[in-house]
């Protein structure tokens, strides 16, 4: 009876732990590109470009389109690629430039942080080591709610904007890995106090000032000049 017990007990903290994730983060996810929130820097998490079937990684792709719809529409005016780079033969952030240079964005535009081992590494990097205070959240609709309330746990004003693929369906075992990761998350961020992998010295994202905009009031002919 004590371990019926125990394992109900604790199949209502993992299904409590998911439903408090997704809930407190609804709010700060948009489906569709032209609904996200502008910001100066968008946030892309890196997966591999290939599947171990040896196919394109549908998640991958859909990851570069809409970064790089966001940039093409300004939403964001800077991208920061985050992912995994621990072997020589493995690079997740170069897979990211190239794929986005490959779609016409600028270099200036992109940041590779090669540090970013997990969604908890790379958020705590932004904070610490890229100096963000806000971001734009790039990735896919299951991954979102937990990406999202681990930036604003640890005091980054992020939002985030949906990167699916609609033709694609997700598969049950990425369900259940994702479930289990929401209730680990909170373990990191409450109980074990987790720290990221590797941080290093600070290396603030600088962006170029944004031209004056010049306006001509209606009636007058001077022309003014907007900050």
């Amino acid at each position: 009876m004590s371990l019926g017990a125990l394992l109900l007990l604790a199949i209502l903290l993992f299904i409590a732990g998911n439903f408090w994730v997704v809930a407190t983060t609804a709010a700060y996810i948009e489906k569709q590109p032209q609904q996200c929130r502008p910001d100066k820097v968008g946030i892309v998490f890196g997966t591999s470009h290939w599947t171990r079937s040896g196919v394109r990684n549908p998640h991958f792709h859909a990851r570069m389109r809409t970064a790089a719809t966001l940039i093409d529409q300004a939403s964001v005016e800077h991208l920061l690629l985050s992912g995994d780079n621990r072997t020589q033969a493995y690079n997740e952030p170069r897979a990211m430039w190239r794929e986005l240079y490959r779609r016409g964005v600028a270099p200036e535009r992109l940041t590779m942080d090669f540090a970013g081992f997990s969604t908890y590494d790379t958020l705590a990097r932004a904070k610490d080591v890229f100096q963000l205070e806000r971001a734009l959240l790039i990735t896919q609709s299951w991954h979102l709610p937990r990406a999202v309330y681990i930036g604003r746990a640890l005091g980054i004003d992020v939002t985030g904007c949906v990167a699916d693929d609609p033709t694609v369906a997700l598969g049950w075992r990425l369900k259940l890995r994702e479930w289990a990761a929401r209730v680990a998350t909170l373990g990191d961020l409450y109980i074990w106090k987790r720290e990221p992998y590797f941080l290093g010295a600070p290396e603030p994202i600088e962006l170029p000032p944004r031209p004056p905009i010049e306006l001509i009031l209606p009636g007058l002919d001077k022309r003014f000049v907007a900050p």
